[in-house]
């Protein structure tokens, strides 16, 4: 049976200027049509404004904001961790995320969730699942992750994480904020260990995410012809040229360090973490308006299950892209819709006939207050209200 949505203001996840006063039609799991709002007709919802599901191209479902993750996951066994990332999918998906990509989860965990959601046994939104993600032996995220130590071994990595269920691959470029002794500043990975592993996985039809923030290690990811720099804050002007020049997207995950710095206070956070965020969001702060507006393709994603940063608060990401890069709310919604899900590539998160019928109901026009994505009042998530 066909569903009759009424928008007062209508975001389809482009640039397109809104539409108003209409009416979205669902048909099964799919929008049908988009049309002036019938005189007369009750719809079977209204709402104030009505945008596409959101895409969150950066999360960790076994992590939840704890303030020491590496001690977190170190004290929760294997079930523990599946089970909590089963109840964060159904808490993204209430909070208006039909979409994510889990870009680096321990056992396969990430794998298992997705094909349970797929399966309609669990709640959860559509996702992608790296599997472990690919360090230097003693690298950054090492406690997920999967040792790689030459250019042969990095394609034989690949090659486990396919077939534990993976249909992304993750890989550490650079040092990180959580991981002890690992310097941000500090490429990780090798460019022949790089290239190995993205030529491998493109083979395959996969695609790759690099976690980036030093400088170098941003440039080595990008020459090997990644699809992704997860965060990369420490980027120069080559890098810009560089991300232009390859067209790999910019995840800039801007809610990780901000959470981190928001909440020293409370003093429950490993000193080196808080010590490395600090010189991570300085050079944040530096760079990555700069590279948005030398026209680098940003996508939305917020490293969900890092420090305080949580899987429902994706509204978050929205409104840093917002104030922190000087994107206009319509700018900031489209990187977390459709060109998220460009480099997720599940659906193209615009609504428009024929397109997949994810989509949110909100109070208040979000074009105006992008923080009108904090109160979400109905989520569809292929046609089904969620």
């Amino acid at each position: 049976m066909a569903i009759a949505i009424r928008a007062g203001v209508l975001y389809d996840g482009t640039l397109d200027a809104p539409k108003r006063n209409v009416d979205v039609i669902v048909e099964g799991e799919r929008i049908a049509a988009i049309r002036a709002a019938a005189d007369g007709g009750s719809p079977d919802y209204a709402a104030a404004c009505v945008t596409p599901g959101l895409v969150n191209a950066h999360v960790h479902l076994e992590m939840n904001g704890e303030p020491d993750v590496a001690v977190a996951l170190a004290m929760t066994t294997q079930n523990q961790r599946l089970l909590r990332a089963v109840e964060l999918a159904a808490k993204t998906l209430r909070a208006g995320v039909t979409t994510v990509r889990s870009v680096g989860a321990s056992y396969a965990i990430d794998a298992d969730v997705r094909d349970a959601i797929d399966a309609g046994r669990i709640h959860g939104p559509r996702m992608r699942a790296a599997g472990a993600v690919l360090c230097m032996t003693g690298g950054h995220g090492w406690f997920i992750g999967r040792s790689v130590d030459s250019p042969w071994d990095a394609r034989k990595a690949v090659r486990e994480q396919m077939k534990a269920g993976a249909d992304c691959i993750k890989v550490i470029a650079t040092g990180g904020v959580l991981t002890k002794g690992a310097v941000p500043g500090n490429a990780q990975l090798t460019l022949e260990e790089l290239e190995a592993a993205i030529d491998e996985a493109h083979r395959h039809g996969l695609r790759v995410a690099a976690h980036a923030i030093g400088t170098q290690g941003i440039k080595n990811a990008l020459r090997a012809g990644i699809d992704s720099i997860e965060h990369g804050h420490m980027l120069d002007d080559e890098a810009i040229a560089l991300f232009k020049e390859k067209g790999a997207y910019l995840v800039p995950t801007l809610s990780a360090p901000t959470c981190i710095l928001a909440h020293l206070e409370e003093g429950a956070q490993p000193q080196y973490v808080v010590d490395k965020a600090k010189t991570v969001n300085e050079a944040m702060l530096r760079n990555i308006k700069r590279a948005y507006e030398a026209g680098v393709r940003i996508a939305g994603g917020s490293d969900a299950g890092t420090p305080y940063n949580y899987h429902a608060n994706y509204a978050y990401e929205v409104e840093l892209m917002h104030t922190l890069l000087g994107m206009s709310p319509q700018q900031a919604l489209h990187a977390a819709t459709t060109v998220a899900a460009e480099l997720v590539g599940l659906q193209r998160s615009v609504l428009a006939p024929g397109e997949a019928a994810d989509l949110l109901l909100l109070p208040r026009d979000a074009g105006e207050d992008v923080r009108a994505l904090r109160d979400v009042e109905h989520v569809f998530k292929a046609g089904a209200c969620v």
